[in-house]
């Protein structure tokens, strides 16, 4: 056959010129011709149609209709984010942030060749992206920050010869920084932050002399700060946070005299600051050093900064006196020296105070924990009435607090706890209209507690423990109707309970009394504090009968009303407070039976001791784990578990023998026929068997099964059932003839060094353990193969939402797990963790807790599985245990690694990390965590930084959005409250870590707190 020939192949060479000039005319002419319809497009715009189809082909949820208008119905030079040129209708912007697009983005948008804006940032775009976006030479800004891109990041975007911005902050990509990127001759904004990247910060990031800003924060780099950077002659801000960055700050940092912002937070940076700081860097506006080991003298050149509007270095080691003049930085907003050396008992250690009147736009002034010895000058009410931050804490301050501070009415949070304070609090504190936070604690405070107090209707904490305040407790506390905690304890108080405190509705976290010299009855209407989690009213001379309005708080965890003098019996009426889980009454007078009632709380610390109860002791609930109880000085107390070593309980003798004898016989009778029945039952089912060492199933219920019966249940072992595996075992699901339920058969690889022992704790745990979050083993299988061999299985209940592990880590779970369904599964852990180590008669240790043991029902509730390297502590297993690491790598705790023996403390420490990573959706043991970085050290950083939120550090699917600032500041402060717990449970020192009945109760707290926003709901 021959060829096709082209079609303009007969035509002279004019007609195929003249051809050729027309065709290229249409194509590079806006035609307003009548004749061309408004729906057809030449070449360039068709492929500008088909790519911007393909864009929106691969986005799978626009959840703002984004994309409701790209259709035929519309020209795509006006579907909504779409801009195109006047002249040739070539697409030019494709701008698309913030519209909560899920999918990826397509390779095609690399053929919209008239691009000069990409901006699709604070979607969730995810998988690479597209080496294709290197054609586009005509970009200038290239915006695909805040989204979930990852892989590395593209080296020929070297191609985007004419970018100017480049964004790609706050994804997922790993990898080092590409050296293309420095052939970018007009890039003048470059941010990678909040990436996974490493290899070092590159030095060749200083040829790039175009640039006026630099942002690579929040990425394990490594390594230290090139000292080519020196030649980004036209750099303005520089931003390298938290990048695990060691070595010292390089001299020709100092040279860029354009600099405004200096940012390099979070690091391990070392050396000291250069004298003339400031001369150097004469534009400076912010400069965040905080949270490095710099040392030496704070350069009292800063004075000269006067165009500072931030300057934060707390939590290094800078000492000597502060001798800079804060009066020329009139531009201040935010100071912060907490946490440095810079006291030392020298003389007029506080007059820096003093240049600080001239700061009027002072709003965050942070000097906590920086060893300042003296008193506070009265000028502290000359500072700037935007003050709104105010931490003076855990210092050496001493004398009287000026009565002047009534002056900074702008301030919300107020700290001049854990110093030597004397004298009265001045009741000119009554003018801070707009406090939220006082805390005094820890100081010498004496005399009243001012009524001024009741003009802070706003305030959410008062502070005021451990000092020598006394009189009684003001009446105008009342008035507070923000008031969430209040602590008064260990003071000097005395007079009663006012009973317009306990009518505070927004009274909801804690009031803490104790240690003080109340009396009195408890006022009935304690009960309307129906959201109050903590309550503590230990130490006091109370007396009177326990009110039965208490019942109203049913929101209660914590009730301490130890050492007082309360009469009479527990009231009935306390049933309903279900959610108690600790519980102190000792040392009153109370009397009468136990309440059967408690043993439904879910008590983890239950004490009764020194009061006058008798009868018998229930055995149930907390009663059934005798660690977790008190019950000595009660005389009259009998029964209850063996190991109170309480008396038996008498029996009440009855005469009535002919009676007991009748039963006697029918009972002997029903047994005689039972076991005839059993032995009948018995012979049938020996017939039956089939040679193998295990006994069938039967009835539904199951005793031990055998392998053939486990060969048919899984279809022969089959690898299309086949649904995990380990380093001793692999799980198969399952489903026998009898029962149409499914279950996991997890099948121990016996040849495999200490599968056997596993098998055996396992059996163990199974023995020993009853509890709705611990996985459920429904029988086992002790028997030999087909060929001989020894066969070891046990059978699971089957948890059709799979593992943690999966729901964090792997794309099949879209979209992942919300913020309450997170909280739930780390209450179910903590509470299996809880009930292991303090209910069980001997404590259990579980020793690999990790997310790939936690397995989801179909409820998403959250059951701790897979025993087998669980140790049973005080028992010969826990004494024949073999030394060394224990459990997995990234959730051992440390002392395992050292040969130490295992306790319940190494549990806490791996939920802690677990806790972090349900959090952060963050892999402990990811690649970006090298070279000293850690998911821990991760976590610490970012909360000790005020400038950036722990939205930062949250799984973005973990995020809740609000409608108002009131309720997302909340939903914040929940988060970073998690955190903390995390970062509690996995302290280096065991000693350190929380407890984990301490855990579940703050988690319910933090739990209850979120589901009271409004929004939320």
């Amino acid at each position: 056959m021959k060829s096709r020939e082209p079609i303009c192949s007969s035509f002279s060479p004019l007609t195929s010129f003249l051809f050729s000039f027309l065709l290229i005319y249409f194509m590079t002419t806006n035609t307003t011709n009548a004749t061309i319809s408004s729906s057809s497009y030449d070449y360039g715009n068709e492929t500008d149609h088909l790519a911007l189809l393909s864009f929106k082909s691969l986005i799978t949820h626009d959840p703002y209709g984004a994309l409701s208008s790209w259709n035929t119905s519309f020209h795509f030079c006006d579907w909504s984010g779409v801009t195109c040129g006047k002249q040739h209708k070539r697409v030019t912007v494709l701008q698309l942030t913030s519209q909560g697009l899920k999918g990826s983005l397509s390779p095609h948008v690399g053929n919209l060749s008239f691009l000069r804006e990409l901006s699709l940032g604070n979607n969730s775009l995810q998988k690479t992206i597209p080496h294709e976006l290197g054609r586009l030479y005509r970009l200038r800004v290239l915006n695909l920050s805040r989204n979930k891109f990852s892989g590395v990041i593209p080296t020929n975007l070297s191609g985007c010869s004419n970018l100017e911005t480049l964004g790609l902050g706050v994804n997922e990509l790993f990898g080092s920084i590409p050296k293309e990127i420095s052939f970018l001759p007009k890039l003048t904004m470059l941010s990678l932050s909040e990436n996974r990247l490493t290899g070092g910060v590159p030095s060749f990031l200083g040829n790039i002399t175009s640039l006026e800003l630099l942002s690579l924060p929040k990425n394990p780099f490594g390594g230290t700060i090139p000292d080519t950077f020196g030649h980004l002659k036209s750099l303005k801000e520089l931003y390298l946070g938290v990048c695990n960055l060691t070595g010292s700050i390089p001299l020709s940092i100092y040279n860029l005299s354009l600099l405004t912002e200096l940012s390099l937070p979070s690091n391990h940076l070392t050396g000291s600051l250069p004298l003339a700081i400031c001369s150097m860097l004469p534009a400076l506006t912010g400069l965040q050093l905080w949270g490095n080991q710099l040392t030496g003298i704070l350069p009292s050149s800063i004075s000269n900064c006067s165009k500072l509007t931030t300057f934060d270095i707390t939590n290094n080691s800078f000492s000597g006196k502060l001798t800079i003049d804060f009066s020329k930085l009139t531009d201040i907003v935010s100071i912060g020296l907490g946490n440095n050396l810079f006291g030392g008992a020298q003389t007029n250690e506080m007059n820096f105070i003093d240049s600080l009147n001239n700061c009027s736009k002072l709003n965050y002034l942070f000097l906590y924990n920086c060893n300042f010895e003296g008193a506070l000058p009265v000028s502290i009410g000359n500072l700037s009435d935007k003050l709104s931050f105010l931490n003076l804490g855990a210092n050496r301050l001493y004398g009287n607090l000026p009565s002047s501070i009534g002056n900074l009415v702008g301030l919300s949070r107020l700290v001049l706890s854990s110093n030597k304070l004397i004298g009265i609090i001045p009741s000119s504190i009554g003018k801070l209209e707009k406090l939220k936070i006082a805390l005094f604690y820890e100081n010498q405070f004496s005399g009243p507690i001012p009524d001024a107090f009741g003009n802070l209707s706003g305030i959410n904490r008062l502070a005021l423990h451990s000092n020598k305040l006394e009189g009684v407790i003001p009446l105008s506390l009342g008035n507070c109707y923000g008031l969430e905690l209040l602590y008064l304890s260990n003071n000097r108080l005395s007079g009663n309970i006012p009973k317009q405190l306990l009518q505070l509705p927004s009274l909801t976290i804690a009031l803490e009394l104790s240690q003080n010299n109340l009396f009195g009855s408890l006022p009935s209407e304690v009960g309307d504090l129906k959201m109050l989690m903590f309550l503590n009213l230990s130490h006091n001379n109370l007396s009177g009968n326990i009110p039965s309005s208490l019942s109203g708080c049913t929101s209660l965890s914590y009730l301490d009303i130890n050492h007082n003098l309360f009469q009479g019996m527990l009231p009935q009426s306390l049933s309903s407070m279900r959610g108690l889980v600790e519980l102190d009454l000792s040392h009153n007078n109370l009397s009468g039976q136990i309440p059967r009632f408690i043993e439904g709380f879910p008590l983890y610390a239950l004490n009764l001791s020194f009061n006058d109860f008798e009868g018998e002791v229930p055995v149930k609930g907390v009663f059934a784990n005798a660690s977790g109880i008190s019950v000595v000085g009660n005389r009259k107390l009998c029964g209850g578990s063996r190991e109170l070593g309480l008396p038996r309980c008498k029996k009440k003798e009855k005469n009535k023998s002919k009676r007991w004898f009748i039963v006697f016989v029918i009972i002997l009778f029903i047994a005689s026929t039972l076991l005839v029945i059993s032995c009948v039952v018995y012979v049938l089912f020996k017939k039956k068997r089939t040679g193998q060492h295990s006994q069938s199933s039967t009835s539904g219920r199951f005793s031990k099964v055998s392998y053939d019966q486990l060969l048919k249940a899984t279809d022969g072992f089959s690898e299309d059932n086949l649904i995990g595996k380990g380093g001793t075992s692999s799980v198969y699901k399952g489903v026998f003839e009898h029962d149409d339920r499914f279950v996991a058969v997890k099948v121990l690889h016996l040849q495999i060094r200490g599968a056997h022992k596993n098998f055996i704790r396992e059996c163990e745990a199974w023995r020993s353990t009853r509890h709705r979050n611990l996985l459920k083993i429904i029988t086992s299988c002790s028997s030999v193969d087909f060929q001989g061999n020894d066969f070891k299985a046990l059978v699971y209940e089957f948890m059709p939402n799979g593992s943690l592990h999966d729901w964090l880590h792997s794309s099949a779970h879209e979209p992942g797990l919300n913020l309450i369904q997170r909280i739930n599964i780390l209450i179910d852990v903590a509470s299996a963790l809880d009930y292991l180590h303090n209910c069980c008669v001997t404590t259990i240790v579980h020793c690999d807790l990790k997310p790939s043991n936690i397995l989801l029902d179909d409820d998403m509730v959250a059951h701790v599985g897979d025993f087998g390297l669980a140790q049973f502590l005080g028992t010969m297993s826990d004494l024949n245990s073999s030394s060394g690491l224990k459990g997995t790598i990234g959730y051992a705790p440390p002392e395992y690694g050292l040969g130490n023996v295992m306790t319940s403390s190494g549990d806490v420490y791996s939920f802690g990390i677990l806790l972090l990573e349900v959090m952060t959706g963050k892999n402990p043991t990811h690649n970006m965590f090298n070279e000293g970085h850690s998911l821990y050290k991760l976590v610490s950083m970012t909360l000790v930084d005020h400038a950036v939120t722990v939205t930062d550090v949250v799984d973005k699917d973990a995020i809740i959005m609000q409608s108002t600032k009131a309720d997302a500041k909340k939903v914040e402060e929940c988060l970073a409250s998690i955190l903390k717990i995390g970062l509690s449970c996995s302290a280096y020192s065991p000693a350190q870590r929380m407890k984990i009945e301490n855990v579940v109760n703050e988690l319910h707290h933090i739990k209850d707190a979120l589901q009271n926003i409004q929004v939320y709901k």
